[in-house]
């Protein structure tokens, strides 16, 4: 799509000093001001120090409403807007703002589908808190994430999803943008998130979003507060858009599942298509994927919603329709059909705990961290085969020396280094404490 927004013809242009010092103070930007700034990211003209010194302003003084819209229709209009007039089912994708152990999503892709709703779901950098829906997909090996758009169609079409990687003519800005928030500590900013990923989304072809806000140590949003104020801005700025948008929020204080790493993610998506349950996924996966078959229409009411989910999880009609997608996208459809075929780690380990008590707290960014490391090969690439499973979670009581976790592992080094996060991730205590809500709040 062609750049459409252009700025007045009696605009004066400002200073970058000028902006940055405006937004400091607080002032709103006007939109032209907006334009002129998404035009100076985009043609590299403003310098890397003031374009630092705006994202901080912007993440200490905010947005209002008006200013993300307009951002946010500017980042689209920096490159492609899909707008797939040959689907004719609804579109919907779902986002969520972080998650250790969180495959939900490759879960819903599948289930969604299997619903009636097209899900044209593709993943940026952002939408990955440091292990990612991609790399877990790319354990099935011959997994392509990079495939062209007239395949993407055509696979929409015929299977109804499909989960690829961001392509370059997707937001532009957004990937210039990201890689300067991720240097300057202000991927949080609740504005910024709001246009990244809503000007994502809807380039892509989505008319709707059902957004999971995560609050905690393992999303991006670390308190609760914040996370309903995002809740509602992406809400509001999405209807200000004319699309449609839900957000639920929810607790990430805790692993989700009960393993992290990329291919044991990923067999326990399989398990959880094959109807073997987890609570607390399935607690989320259904309200979820509720959400999205009434925003898309597919259902009437909360309880034929709720009939449509279950049915299909335990069906095997998602499942179905995961096998189709990686099938479209080149993987090794023996892995799905049999997931003791994924690589396995040579060596697994306890993590002890040091004393008895309750799991009083887990910070999932360092379990993360750990994984991370143990997942480092020496050329770079990602080890599959690693991770951490049988996760014991907050208010779960252990003895002295029992497993808090496995660790699977390949590489001795590897370990050693990851061992400091794995460890410090844990803290015990002698009561039972209490726990979170998993679903906090909906926003509609």
């Amino acid at each position: 799509m062609e750049k459409e927004h252009t700025i007045s013809r009696d605009f004066i242009r400002p200073s970058y000093a000028y902006l940055i010092e405006k937004k400091r103070d607080g002032e709103e930007f006007s939109d032209d001001e907006i334009r002129f700034i998404t035009n100076a990211i985009l043609d590299k003209t403003i310098p890397d120090h003031q374009l630092a010194a705006l994202a901080m302003a912007v993440y200490f003084q905010g947005m209002t409403p008006q200013e993300i819209a307009v951002f946010t229709e500017e980042m689209m209009l920096t490159g492609e807007v899909f707008e797939l007039p040959r689907i004719t089912k609804p579109k919907l994708d779902r986002y969520a703002t972080g998650g250790v152990g969180d495959k939900t999503g490759l879960v819903l892709v599948p289930l969604a589908a299997a619903c009636g709703i097209a899900v044209p779901s593709m993943i940026g950098e952002e939408e990955g808190f440091i292990i990612s829906d991609l790399d877990k997909l790319r354990s099935i090996p011959g997994f392509r994430t990079n495939i062209p758009h007239d395949q993407f169609v055509k696979q929409l079409q015929q299977t109804g999803c499909a989960v690829i990687e961001q392509c370059s003519e997707i937001t532009p800005i957004n990937t210039l943008l990201f890689k300067l928030r991720k240097e300057t500590g202000t991927v949080p900013s609740l504005p910024l998130l709001t246009s990244s990923l809503l000007s994502k989304k809807f380039s892509e072809g989505a008319d709707g979003l059902v957004v999971d806000v995560k609050w905690g140590n393992g999303a991006y949003v670390r308190d609760v507060e914040s996370a309903k104020q995002l809740g509602r801005m992406v809400t509001r700025v999405a209807k200000s858009m004319n699309r449609k948008c839900v957000a639920l929020i929810t607790d990430m204080n805790q692993p989700l599942g009960s393993c992290v790493g990329t291919g044991l993610e990923m067999q326990e998506v399989l398990q959880l298509l094959r109807g073997e349950s987890d609570p607390e996924l399935d607690e989320l996966i259904l309200r979820l994927g509720m959400e999205m078959v009434r925003l898309a229409g597919v259902a009437g009411s909360t309880l034929s919603a709720k009939q449509m989910v279950r049915k299909h999880l335990s069906d095997g009609v998602a499942l179905i329709k995961l096998r189709e997608m990686v099938e479209s996208q080149g993987g090794d459809l023996s892995y799905i059909d049999d997931p003791d075929k994924f690589s396995r780690a040579k060596y697994i380990k306890k993590l002890p705990a040091a004393k008895r008590g309750y799991v009083h707290t887990i910070d999932s960014s360092m379990l993360a961290h750990g994984v991370q490391i143990l997942a480092r090969k020496r050329d770079g690439s990602i080890d599959h085969a690693v991770g951490v499973s049988e996760i014991k979670k907050i208010g779960y009581q252990v003895k002295q020396g029992e497993a808090l976790m496995m660790i699977h592992y390949n590489d001795e080094i590897n370990l050693e280094s990851a061992l400091e996060f794995l460890r410090s991730s844990y803290r015990l205590a002698p009561k039972r404490p209490t726990q979170n809500d998993l679903i906090v709040e909906r926003v509609a």
